[in-house]
């Protein structure tokens, strides 16, 4: 079986050969390393072989996981990228340092609303439902434009950029339609919005399966799961 440390190197390699490819700096795109249904253990080996920010989908199992961390909790960046429901607002709003999983301004605002005074800014991203799935959540491109303004105003958010979980497609030019159409609008957003978001830089975008493809069309995060943590059961 493949350890842990050893997956990170070859995630690492492919991102910087993506990079090359597409004449990037390598630190131009930061690698998050999604750990779902992967317990404490798997972090901290990944912790130990230098990975810093963790991706997680599932509110409880990720409390579970930064109290268990709580001692590495100064050195580890933990970002939310699955639903939010209303009522779960209060406890991404204390705990994480990013949320990539904004779809609607009502979540915004209780999390801007519950963030602690305490703590900086939460860093935020806006789910785009860039390939038009029933199934999927996100903003409609037609939504962005007003969703994005309401959020950028609000004072313990930071709207950082977007993010979107395109369909599958088998090749890679397939693979970069939806990330060129993701780029895009996050182009159009910075024109709009100008001095409102000044900090309008990201691209969460690419998954193990077309990281490639992503960071040849401008990601700038890259949430990896089974490609570092191997399969789930």
């Amino acid at each position: 079986m493949v350890s842990i440390p050893t997956r990170l190197e070859q995630t690492r390699a492919r991102i910087a050969a993506a990079c090359n490819a597409a004449h990037r700096p390598l630190d131009s795109v930061q690698l998050l390393a999604v750990s779902k249904t992967f317990g404490a253990d798997a972090v901290q080996q990944a912790f130990d072989a230098g990975q810093r920010a963790f991706g997680e989908n599932y509110i409880q199992e990720a409390l579970a996981k930064i109290d268990a961390l709580a001692a590495l909790r100064t050195q580890l960046q933990w970002h939310l990228i699955g639903p939010i429901q209303s009522n779960k607002s209060r406890p991404v709003a204390e705990s994480f340092d990013w949320v990539h999983s904004v779809d609607r301004l009502k979540i915004a605002q209780r999390l801007s609303d519950q963030r602690p005074p305490t703590l900086p800014p939460l860093q935020v991203c806006l789910q785009v439902n860039i390939s038009g799935e029933a199934s999927k959540s996100g903003l409609t491109p037609a939504e962005l434009p007003e969703v994005a303004r309401a959020v950028a105003a609000l004072p313990r958010l930071v709207l950082r950029g977007l993010m979107a979980i395109p369909e599958p497609a088998q090749d890679e030019a397939a693979q970069r339609v939806p990330h060129r159409a993701l780029r895009g609008l996050l182009d159009d957003l910075r024109a709009r919005l100008g001095h409102q978001a000044p900090q309008l830089d990201t691209l969460s975008m690419g998954m193990s399966a077309d990281l490639e493809a992503a960071i040849a069309e401008g990601a700038t995060i890259v949430r990896v799961g089974t490609a570092i943590f191997g399969g789930r059961g």
